[in-house]
């Protein structure tokens, strides 16, 4: 049997070309990466990154989202949507204007006390004061030592209630005992909070004002539109119902 003659430019020695005996590719023998028969990833499959290679931008390797693995909502440098951001300030319950403010503030409240009841917590509060100046008035009268010193007790008293009623109570929570039955509050007008106890003191102060020219400051809030006296004006205040 006579041998079969090979292609022109073949040469059984050259060890450079591709289907020689031992070398990659020839039966038997390992291939070569890319050789014809090499698995190509399927379809939809993520290719591994070859040795040494770097992932890609935006992948860390064993991270959560590679190959897999479950993804944490929120990586990356996601940003929370529109809406969601500090804290949702202007959607906060009972505060639709943010920043603390209840609602209506900042301009006129919708809610202002009306001046019948604004008297009326009045009258309660100068009644819990003038219960003890009564008595202590009462007693003063006597000749006796006892009794005048009894009396200078209840006068103490009775500054003592009005200190903490109007100043100390009021201040801190915006209600006498007065405005608390009739369910009033001093608040301010810029913050819609109590104004404390040194400004309150400040506002009794100033109604001094209210009293001159015939007490017409008093009587200001019945055609005022924001219902207030000349010490509320001054001092920047609201009586509102609750």
């Amino acid at each position: 049997m006579s041998t079969p003659t090979p292609p022109p430019g073949y040469s059984p020695q050259d060890p450079q070309q591709p289907g020689q005996y031992g070398q990659p590719g020839q039966y038997g023998q390992p291939q070569q990466p890319g050789q014809y028969g090499q698995q190509q990833p399927g379809y939809g499959a993520q290719p591994q990154p070859a040795y040494g290679q770097q992932p890609g931008y935006g992948q860390q390797p064993g991270q959560p989202g590679q190959y897999g693995q479950p993804q944490q909502p929120g990586q990356y440098g996601q940003q929370p949507g529109y809406g969601q951001q500090y804290g949702q300030q202007y959607g906060q319950p009972g505060y639709p204007q943010g920043y603390g403010q209840p609602a209506g503030f900042g301009g006129i409240p919708g809610n202002l006390a009306a001046w019948p009841n604004r008297v009326g917590g009045y009258l309660i509060d100068a009644l819990i004061v003038g219960v003890p100046y009564g008595i202590a008035s009462a007693l003063g009268s006597g000749d006796s030592s006892a009794l005048s010193i009894l009396a200078l007790l209840f006068y103490l008293a009775g500054i003592g209630l009005a200190i903490w009623n109007i100043v100390i109570r009021q201040g801190s929570t915006g209600q006498t005992v007065g405005k608390q039955v009739l369910g009033l509050k001093l608040v301010g007008a810029d913050t819609g909070q109590p104004i404390g106890a040194g400004k309150t003191f400040l506002r009794q102060i100033t109604h001094i004002l209210d009293s001159l020219a015939c007490y017409v400051g008093w009587l200001w809030p019945l055609w005022d539109e924001k219902r207030q006296t000349f010490a509320d004006k001054i001092n920047n205040t609201y009586v509102i119902k609750l």
